[in-house]
């Protein structure tokens, strides 16, 4: 073989190279690889292992919910309904302590009423909702669909199946997460981690903590259903 046939068929290894790596590249899209992980943190790690560990699967599901949701235009919540929305909340937890699922399926529709309140996806439209959530408050999102998927179980299913109270606690918790950043001024829509609000300088902060504080009293008091 030729010295010159030698070149050019470097040449072509390599003008093939270059352009996979450019196609790549623009598949993965303007909010791919880093940041698409650095933006949606745990949910990042959650959604490559659902697609079984496909990273540019994973990357295209996301990237996908960013162009649907990136640019979703919150509205302002009211004093009034803030402190509604704080009620029902309030409400849930002391209802926790004898009836743990029952809680956990109206602070489900709790959420999903006030995400759709401040703009989101209707209820409605669960997975949608979820999605749009997701790009937003990355950090918190899961608490939603933890508290969803205790709902979705069946009651009376096996009993591996079935959620413990400890579970629901837990969920119940994670979830309060994304609802108080729902409840904040600003909406959160940073996907940055969620600051913890039990030494907040604002008005709520007081019902806040009593309501942390009532559950964690509450954990070991609650009533298996």
């Amino acid at each position: 073989m030729s010295t010159g046939l030698i070149i050019a068929l470097i040449v072509i290894v390599a003008a093939v190279a270059v352009v996979a790596g450019v196609l790549a590249m623009r598949a993965r899209g303007p909010h791919g690889g880093r940041n698409l992980k650095r933006r949606f943190g745990p949910e990042y790690e959650r959604t490559v292992a659902r697609h079984d560990g496909d990273t540019q699967a994973a990357e295209r599901e996301l990237t996908a919910r960013v162009e649907r949701h990136g640019d979703l235009r919150l509205r302002p919540l009211e004093p009034a309904d803030r402190e509604r929305f704080e009620a029902r909340w309030t409400a849930v937890q002391e209802r926790f302590v004898e009836a743990p699922r029952e809680a956990v399926a109206e602070a489900d529709r709790l959420v999903s009423e006030l995400a759709g309140h401040r703009g989101y996806p209707d209820g409605g439209q669960y997975e949608e909702q979820l999605a749009a959530l997701s790009v937003h408050h990355a950090q918190h999102v899961h608490g939603y669909r933890r508290v969803h998927r205790a709902v979705q179980a069946p009651v009376d299913g096996p009993q591996e199946r079935r959620a413990s109270t400890e579970e629901l606690r837990e969920a119940l918790v994670e979830a309060r997460a994304l609802f108080e950043e729902l409840l904040s001024t600003n909406g959160g829509g940073t996907g940055r981690p969620h600051r913890d609000t039990a030494g907040a300088d604002d008005r709520h902060a007081p019902a806040r903590s009593k309501g942390r504080s009532h559950l964690a009293l509450n954990r070991h008091q609650t009533k298996e259903s």
